[in-house]
């Protein structure tokens, strides 16, 4: 494709925030129909230079910090804030460390292009959250945390573009509900990531930050459509990550970079402010490199916002806290299915098969128990339960209907006609547009009928064997090789149900030349609604006794 183009740093955007902090209430211009479910849009191209001070690494990243105790690789949030209550570590010389790396090997080095924009004002708030906890300790669960956003996610100091060209100078007036949350638990932005273009399709490729890259193995995507978050998490750019979930875009990413992704169950994080493909299917949920960290993270996304009131059936559902539920031995006396219809059974399939099969043996030594099961019904309704296709019209224009005059993109309509995206995701776009009064068309109806059919059949299986989450590969085969679509993957499971799925790292293919520790694989538990703490938990123990996650050769600590 002649869309893999890089696009250089440019100057420094610096953006003041609008008097008005409130959510607006975009989904609400959707009216009865239901609650606006949000996915897909990027960063600035004009993009935001990196500091100065991070051009010509000079830190020792992935080195001891002050006192020598501090190793940046890998680190998670409760190693950071054991650093910082140590003395060992400021939240500077974290996201200096951080930057350094985003600068020797996002343009450069492997060039991986996860990173449309760098916050500019980066070290400053670091600078900032240093001094609140000299007076009074952590601020929030999040303090200090350097986040990467997914560039569909609103952030009123740094544009907002899907990955596409003529939104390269969109700065949304307010933050996404989930950024907000973020902010005030303390976290830091520390950059927006690339992604397949308006989160339509799996690849990662956008017109306004090119071709993301697969940090394991340079000649493959690195899954999608929040590919640049993934490849930025594990490549250790930043602690956490944020994704979204049409299909399965938070998922497919932890899949093919080795992390942890989840969807979340239908209303229980809030979609409002992320440019959205669908009202039914989006779904946001956090991208890290631990299940611990995973749960920390959803903590802090989940909650009601009457912007998106889908989310008043998630109100009382959450936990104290997620990570309360984390146990080493929660496999023990498990009852786990493995749905055996969603695993190939040809030849290309054999490197998956392989490492499910090592996953199911582990599972079994910590005591599960597995039933292997098949449900036809999935295999006649998983093709016939899509909604976003009649949908995005709708969602898309409520959503730049919420960016306001000064908007670079009034509507839908001159967004595709401005023909600024890269060609699958311009005939996404088109045939989108081309759909006319979509939510009341009859075979979008018959499609929410067999989401229902589905979501029974899932349910009866479910009790009929007495099973608490079903097992099965993200995707069959390994994520594709650059400019190949992705084939046979397997998120239709939750994105037709609604119910919550938690992709963690199940182990890698055969190592090659291009791969030299192989091809990440990720495993996929799926359980009933708002079952988050009971997946998170199994993941755990899963990842605590296996041990699977390694870092890409790619990008390696950096030296003085």
């Amino acid at each position: 494709m002649d869309d893999q183009q890089r696009f250089e740093t440019g100057s420094a955007m610096h953006v003041s925030k609008s008097g008005n902090l409130n959510r607006r209430g975009f989904i609400g211009a959707v009216g009865a129909a239901g609650a606006l479910g949000i996915v897909g849009a990027a960063a600035d191209p004009a993009f935001a230079q990196i500091p100065a001070s991070a051009q010509a690494p000079t830190s020792a990243s992935g080195q001891p910090s002050r006192n020598g105790n501090f190793d940046l690789m890998e680190a998670t949030i409760a190693d950071i804030h054991d650093a910082y209550h140590r003395g060992l570590l400021t939240c500077r010389e974290l996201v200096q460390q951080y930057l350094d790396r985003i600068a020797a090997y996002d343009k450069q080095g492997p060039a991986l292009r996860a990173i449309i924009t760098v916050n500019p004002r980066a070290l400053e708030v670091a600078d900032e959250l240093d001094r609140k906890y000299k007076r009074s300790g952590l601020t929030g669960p999040l303090h200090g945390i350097p986040v990467i956003l997914k560039d569909n996610y609103d952030t009123f100091d740094l544009p907002t573009t899907g990955g596409n060209t003529a939104m390269r100078t969109s700065v949304p007036p307010t933050d996404a509900f989930t950024v907000d949350k973020m902010r005030k638990a303390g976290a830091l932005i520390l950059a927006k990531a690339n992604l397949q273009e308006f989160a339509r399709g799996g690849n990662s490729l956008s017109s306004l930050g090119g071709q993301v890259l697969n940090p394991y193995d340079l000649t493959r995507t690195p899954g999608g459509s929040s590919g640049g978050t993934g490849a930025a998490i594990a490549s250790n750019f930043a602690v956490l990550g944020t994704g979204s979930d049409t299909g399965q875009s938070v998922r497919s990413p932890a899949s093919a970079n080795s992390l942890v992704g989840v969807r979340s169950t239908r209303g229980l994080i809030s979609r409002s402010g992320v440019i959205p493909a669908s009202i039914t299917q989006d779904e946001l949920g956090p991208i890290t490199r631990t299940v611990e960290d995973a749960a920390r993270m959803l903590d802090v996304m989940v909650g009601f916002d009457p912007a998106d009131p889908v989310t008043g059936y998630g109100v009382g559902r959450p936990p104290r806290s997620y990570t309360d539920h984390l146990r080493r031995d929660a496999l023990k006396g498990a009852r786990i299915g493995v749905m055996t219809n969603l695993f190939g059974t040809e030849a290309r399939h054999q490197e998956v098969n392989q490492v499910m099969e090592e996953v199911i043996s582990t599972m079994q030594a910590q005591g599960a128990t597995v039933i292997r099961f098949t449900l036809p019904a999935y295999d006649t309704l998983q093709s016939v339960v899509v909604t976003s296709t009649w949908e995005a019209h709708t969602a898309m224009d409520a959503y730049f209907a919420s960016l306001g005059p000064d908007a670079p993109v009034h509507t839908f309509d001159q967004l595709v006609a401005s023909k600024t995206a890269t060609p699958e995701a311009q005939a996404a776009l088109e045939a989108e547009l081309a759909i006319v009064d979509g939510l009341n068309n009859a075979t979008y109806k018959d499609h929410f009928v067999n989401r229902e059919k589905l979501r029974l059949a899932v349910s009866a299986k479910m009790a009929e064997l007495n099973i608490e989450a079903i097992l099965y590969p993200l995707q069959k085969v390994l994520v594709s090789l650059v400019g190949v679509p992705q084939p046979e993957r397997n998120g239709t499971l939750s994105n037709g149900t609604g119910f919550p799925a938690v992709c963690f790292p199940g182990g890698f293919s055969t190592p090659t030349a291009s791969a030299p520790i192989g091809v990440p694989v990720g495993a996929e538990l799926l359980g009933r609604e708002y079952s988050e703490p009971l997946l998170l938990s199994l993941a755990y123990a899963y990842e605590q006794a296996a041990r699977t996650r390694q870092t890409p050769h790619s990008t390696p600590p950096l030296t003085r």
